[in-house]
């Protein structure tokens, strides 16, 4: 399969039931949750019975050849309904289609979804069937009579789940979900794609697991055998496992020491990615996160969640110079209950101007919070390597709120245990990445041969690096192994902090090795990598990887080691 193909795989997945599998290799990344790079499936599904229902039609980068493959597999009239799970401007294009082409089509969905397709889409409104209680359901006939129930969440306010009783299948939207393109229509198994639902968990539902977890209840009151994502392969043989993962990993997430209140409102979904890499870098460092959408949630929650929060984020668009009025009213509840040693930032996307992100840093500012970084300022669409900063700023940010907290607490000295394990010793390496126009690198100590054939190591990179993100199951990277009495230089270079988004190069003399990654030339030797599999280790990932090349750069020197005085830190 060509790596830029794209087509759409029809398949029953059970009796009146198909989905429609628009399927994309390339990587598609306009969020986040993309940046593995393993393409995507923007999946819909079909029930017919006496009616039709279409649900979750694609957004817009799907549309021409979703609606082609459609009307080549049904008349397109036969399409009665098309039930929503969540609403955005990019499905609304192919909405927009879908009701010029379909006039008598009824829209069933939430009721945020309904008061969000009043701004995106007016001409649907007299069309749209509100659900408004669990109660609420639609016979199509033959047995399908159609179960709906809310899965809100920050960023799908409009978010809906929808139940099949006839075939027990759960619809779920963004909930369970994977960005890996295949052609296996169901899972595999409980080890198939769990890295990838794991990282499509952290960047979409660790910031929300308050909201998660209410809608996980929800979901479990139906009698469910299958479960149909919006993204991925249909889970069929590990749906109560998933379903369990996702409340380990919700409670791993409530069970964190500090918090961050972070408070945004986002008129085209461009504030909300840039908020939802803000939580990535956070989550992933150890600090938990409560997304709060200002224009879906109560002033008393608002307040709730930043008076016990560490620390605090607020973002806005600018609409036409000014801020939107939910986040106006959300920064008077900051302002009146934040305690003045919070730590606070500022971000935002625009158009054509910014007064929106000034007026909140200008505000905060003179109410005397200190800003933990500078206000991030984003025109349009955020690009890859604008994400990756902003996850590399929640990962400083979370830091200093740890920082902050370890400078309360009196030292203790090391224990026994404590300096034994300290004893341990490793080989001086720098372990360096590149991907796309994101590069990155690390000290690293705790390297260790792991396998002959083929050849292959292990590596241990804490969980809030900035280079972890490109350290996942087929990412190219080159271990570059420092010289004993040469070692001080590197180790300096990259022991110290460096600012989100800068060239970790500057000032290093390096080549490139032919999987793209940099080669120091300052090292003994190097070795050109692939990540093979990772596993989680407290807080770091213990990484293997095979190595395809190599070479000794100087036959003379000896390794450099480094030897640590207590096991709890390096």
């Amino acid at each position: 399969m060509n790596a830029l193909a794209r087509d759409v795989q029809i398949y029953p997945i059970a009796a009146g039931t198909t989905v429609l599998r628009c399927r994309s290799w390339n990587r598609l990344r306009f969020e986040i949750e993309y940046a593995l790079e393993r393409g995507t499936t923007a999946n819909s599904y079909l029930i017919q019975g006496d009616r039709t229902a279409l649900i979750d039609p694609p957004g817009e980068s799907f549309n021409e050849m979703f609606l082609t493959a459609l009307e080549q597999h049904i008349n397109l009239y036969q399409v009665n309904f098309i039930v929503l799970g969540h609403i955005n401007p990019n499905r609304a294009e192919t909405l927009k289609i879908l009701l010029q082409r379909l006039p008598d089509v009824t829209l069933v969905c939430s009721n945020p979804a309904a008061l969000a397709l009043k701004d995106l889409l007016p001409e649907a409104s007299p069309r749209v069937r509100v659900i408004r209680s669990g109660e609420d359901q639609l016979d199509l006939g033959q047995g399908h009579c159609l179960q709906f129930v809310p899965i809100p969440t920050p960023r799908y306010p409009g978010g809906m789940a929808t139940f099949d009783p006839y075939s027990n299948i759960l619809y779920t939207d963004k909930f369970f979900g994977a960005h890996r393109c295949g052609e296996n229509v169901f899972d595999l198994g409980w080890s198939d794609l769990l890295e990838d639902r794991r990282y499509y968990f952290d960047c979409l539902f660790a910031s929300s697991v308050r909201q998660v977890t209410a809608a996980l209840d929800r979901m479990e009151a139906f009698p469910f055998g299958v479960m149909a994502p919006g993204h991925g392969p249909v889970v069929q043989y590990s749906a109560k496992e998933l379903f369990h993962s996702y409340r380990q990993w919700s409670q791993a997430q409530t069970s964190q020491d500090l918090s961050v209140a972070l408070i945004y409102a986002s008129a085209y979904g461009n504030t909300a990615t840039l908020a939802q890499a803000l939580a990535r870098g956070i989550t992933k460092s150890g600090v938990a996160v409560e997304a709060i959408n200002a224009e879906q949630t109560d002033p008393a929650d608002i307040k709730a969640a930043v008076e016990k929060s560490a620390g605090f984020l607020m973002g806005s668009p600018t609409l036409g110079g000014h801020m939107p009025t939910p986040m106006q009213t959300a920064l008077g509840i900051v302002l009146a209950s934040a305690s003045k040693t919070q730590i606070a930032g500022v971000f935002g996307s625009f158009g054509w101007s910014g007064e929106a992100i000034d007026m909140l840093e200008g505000k905060l500012k003179d109410g005397g919070y200190s800003l933990g970084f500078e206000s991030i300022r984003v025109k349009f669409k955020p690009t890859d390597v604008t994400l990756k900063f902003c996850e590399e700023v929640g990962t400083d940010f979370a830091q200093a709120l740890k920082k902050a907290k370890r400078a309360k607490q009196p030292r203790t000295p090391a224990s026994s245990v404590e300096q034994a394990v300290g004893r341990l010793v490793g080989s001086l390496s720098i372990v360096t990445a590149r991907q796309g126009e994101v590069s990155s690198a690390m000290l690293a100590s705790w390297v260790s041969q792991a396998s002959f054939t083929p050849p292959g190591f292990t590596v241990a990179v804490a969980k809030d690096r900035a280079i972890e993100t490109l350290m996942y199951p087929g990412n190219p990277f080159v271990l570059n192994i420092l010289a004993e009495g040469k070692h001080l230089g590197p180790m300096k270079h990259f022991l110290k902090p460096f600012a989100p988004g800068e060239d970790r190069f500057a000032g290093i003399d390096t080549d490139t090795a032919e999987n793209g990654a940099p080669i120091l030339k300052d090292a003994i030797a190097y070795l050109e990598c692939t990540v093979a599999e990772r596993m989680e280790c407290g807080d770091h990932w213990l990484v293997y990887a095979t190595v395809q090349a190599g070479q000794v750069l100087d036959g003379e020197a000896k390794t450099a080691v480094h030897y640590r005085q207590t096991g709890t830190h390096y």
